[in-house]
């Protein structure tokens, strides 16, 4: 049996999670494990996954409503032990100093550009990317 990967997607439109799995595939990268996607359309869904089970990468939608991506990624960095590292879904490449505020440690620009997502996704699931802030593919 093949070791798989979870990966936290977000957002309140479902439009946006299916970009993001469609996008990355069942495996971003030929050396990355296949990925398991969970869905979560509310923050209350994000925090309850995060404490309930284990979550390799979080894939946080920075345009999100009510919740931004952004709010909820510094949450989570606050307040889960041992956080996963965040991919935040930007709604344009000038928000990547927002993104250093939250303490992403990755970025890809709406509209979702599959090989950033999939180059940025592989590289946080090889540990890759922990200087807070990096960018992937934010053109």
């Amino acid at each position: 049996m093949q070791p798989t990967a979870t990966v936290l997607v977000y957002s309140h439109d479902a439009n946006t999670r299916a970009q993001v799995r469609l996008a990355a595939g069942r495996r971003p990268a030929p050396d990355v494990p296949q990925v398991e996607y969970v869905e979560c359309a509310t923050p209350a869904a994000v925090f309850s996954t995060l404490k309930e089970r284990a979550v390799d990468v979080c894939v946080l939608d920075g345009e999100a409503v009510p919740s931004g991506g952004m709010g909820i990624c510094r949450q989570i960095k606050d307040e889960i032990f041992r956080c996963p590292p965040v991919l935040l879904l930007i709604g344009r490449p000038q928000d990547a100093w927002l993104a250093t505020w939250s303490r992403a440690e990755a970025t890809v620009a709406h509209p979702v550009d599959p090989i950033a997502l999939a180059d940025g996704l592989a590289g946080l699931l090889r540990g890759e990317g922990s200087d807070e802030g990096s960018t992937a593919g934010a053109a």
